[in-house]
């Protein structure tokens, strides 16, 4: 885990009859899109009286964690599906209270051309953790390489494929760390603001990606479920929600390309 301070917490010193003291609030991300578009937010929120303080993750298990814990007070790093999968495994008492970006995933070669390009026996690698890796599958079976059980949806795994016809070998890896080994494999799932934030090849080079259909996969803002009606917790989301900043952040930091992101609650 590594902290980073976006914001410095300080206190506001009123007229001499009165002080106050900001809202503070301490939220978990993870690189790229969702960490920028929250430091962007830093300048507004000020404005309107609460502090900002990001805590950098570099994986999608201890931002839940730390906010299970009570060290931050919200993250922004996660869709619902995985959320409600943390919460049965781990019991968290964890809920959303808004919606934030959509971001489309893909499937990416540095190899190939094409999915006709890819070889019998080729190297695919795809998300470790339960739910991406569901969602990268049913993408592997719209493109054709594979085929699921019936009715297994998102939450497939790679026991769920039924039918292999290249007999593609599978790597599972932590998402996050999906776009470094893109190019030691022949396939690989990819997410466009990691890809974005890595540099190291174009986010928009994917052959295939999913769309707007993905929405229950849209990023949202989660609290502890005690804390859900707590006001500057709202605020910040509506802030957020509201900003042309934070806006022009996202889309700059999927490249300028709309096909990469959706702002979920326009929709």
């Amino acid at each position: 885990m590594r902290l980073h301070t976006l914001g410095f917490v300080t206190a506001l010193a009123l007229s001499s009859a009165t002080a106050a003291e900001a809202d503070t609030i301490r939220i978990g991300v993870v690189p790229g899109a969702y960490a920028d578009s929250i430091t962007a937010l830093i300048p507004e929120a000020k404005e309107a009286g609460i502090e900002v303080e990001a805590v950098e993750f570099t994986d999608w298990t201890t931002p839940n964690v730390a906010l299970d814990a009570g060290d931050i007070d919200a993250n922004y790093f996660q869709h619902r599906p995985f959320l409600d999968n943390a919460i049965a495994d781990r019991g968290y008492k964890l809920t959303d209270i808004g919606p934030g970006i959509l971001a489309n995933i893909g499937l990416y070669s540095l190899k190939h051309k094409s999915f006709d390009a890819i070889p019998e026996g080729g190297k695919v690698a795809i998300a470790n953790d339960p739910v991406n890796q569901g969602r990268g599958l049913l993408l592997l079976e719209k493109a054709g390489l594979i085929k699921l059980r019936d009715g297994v949806g998102f939450t497939g795994t790679l026991d769920d494929i039924v039918e292999n016809p290249r007999n593609l070998e599978f790597t599972e890896v932590e998402g996050p760390q999906l776009a470094r080994i893109t190019a030691d494999v022949d396939l690989a799932l990819g997410y466009p603001h990691f890809i974005a934030a890595s540099g190291l090849f174009d986010p928009g080079s994917g052959l295939i990606y999913s769309g707007i259909d993905d929405r229950r996969f849209s990023i949202i803002f989660t609290v502890k479920e005690d804390r859900k009606d707590d006001p500057a917790l709202k605020k910040l989301v509506e802030l957020y929600q509201n900003s042309e900043t934070v806006r022009k952040v996202i889309h700059d930091a999927y490249n300028g390309n709309d096909k990469l992101y959706t702002l979920s609650w326009l929709h």
